[in-house]
């Protein structure tokens, strides 16, 4: 019987090998021409249709998003392996010590009560990496600043909240919701469009922190809020044109009228 490990080996060094003929001097003009900056909008794509395969529950298109996705890990390596700065098998054997150096409760002997107690002690080995190699990290360092703004806004809020800089309880956050909304109010009745800015986005990074408090992910709870908004308008339209309107001739009233019927008729997308 085959060795399923060494089966994966040999399917990822196939990889490789392709990835390798296709850049070599008579290899494929494209990819060729492709550099680390080029490069970067293809891997934000993958990455994101990963996601998108994820979210609708598409197994086989998973498989494919995520090969797609690693082939750009492997493209990329292979650019820098042409520098001489670092290859694939680096790639690979450094994040499986830092995934043996950061589990010591699975690969050593230390004990732990529960997953908090595991992300409390990954932050701990974490610190006392970047100080062994003289780089010690502030509190909000290693959040992407590339990540879409409200999954930022959720990273940096969880970093600050390990040091304990964060509402002690959920009432407390949702007074604070009120407290921005009226501030809101206030810049909004100002007319002073950089206040109203600033306010909607101190209204947003705490919105982040309720959906914390509540265990919600604000990321996954707008997307939903999109595909339902998605669904339904599309709903809408169908609608109307079932009654030969179409929506930018209709009164807000009419179009009220459908969407009602709409959220109706229309269920929320599974997770």
């Amino acid at each position: 019987m085959a060795d399923p490990i060494r089966q994966r080996g040999e399917n990822f060094s196939e990889l490789i090998r392709i990835m390798q003929r296709l850049l070599a001097a008579d290899g494929c003009p494209w990819d060729r021409e492709q550099t680390l900056e080029t490069l970067k909008p293809f891997l934000l794509e993958e990455a994101h249709e990963v996601l998108e395969a994820i979210e609708g529950g598409d197994a086989t298109g998973h498989c494919e998003e995520l090969g797609d996705l690693l082939f750009q890990i492997v493209f990329q390596a292979e650019l820098r392996a042409a520098e001489g700065a670092f290859g694939i098998e680096d790639v690979v054997r450094a994040i499986g010590a830092k995934m043996v150096r950061r589990h010591p409760h699975v690969f050593g002997d230390l004990k732990v009560s529960g997953s908090e107690e595991v992300l409390s002690n990954w932050g701990k080995l974490k610190e006392a990496e970047q100080r062994e190699k003289g780089q010690p990290r502030t509190t909000l360092e290693g959040v992407p600043r590339a990540l879409p703004a409200l999954l930022r806004a959720q990273r940096i809020g969880e970093k600050a909240a390990t040091v304990g800089f964060d509402w002690p309880d959920l009432s407390g956050v949702r007074e604070k919701v009120d407290e921005e909304l009226a501030e809101l109010d206030q810049a909004i009745a100002a007319r002073n469009p950089e206040a109203i800015a600033d306010e909607l986005g101190d209204l947003l990074f705490v919105l982040t922190r309720l959906g914390a408090r509540c265990k919600v992910d604000p990321e996954n709870a707008l997307h939903r809020c999109i595909q339902r908004f998605q669904a339904r308008f599309e709903f809408m339209e169908q609608s109307a044109a079932r009654e030969g309107k179409a929506l930018p001739g209709m009164s807000l009233e009419e179009m009220d009228r459908l969407w009602c019927e709409a959220k109706r008729h229309t269920a929320l997308p599974k997770k």
